[in-house]
């Protein structure tokens, strides 16, 4: 590897340790908050999916069945 090769590659690791510091982390109760708000979301429409899945099937069964 040529001395110009790990100039880059030394350029690029300080870039992406300099884009991290200009990172704002978010505290641990906001990521509480949404990951909470994300996985109460999730089971909502996971529920809201398997009622219309079930109706569907009855009511093609029932269609079927005429």
């Amino acid at each position: 590897m040529s001395d110009m090769e790990k100039a880059k590659k030394t350029g690029k690791l300080s870039q992406i340790k300099a884009e991290f510091k200009r990172v704002i982390w978010p505290d641990r109760t906001t990521v509480r908050k949404e990951t909470t708000a994300v996985v109460t979301v999730s089971v909502l429409l996971g529920l809201l999916i398997a009622l219309l899945d079930i109706g569907l099937r009855y009511g093609v069964d029932f269609l079927i069945s005429l």
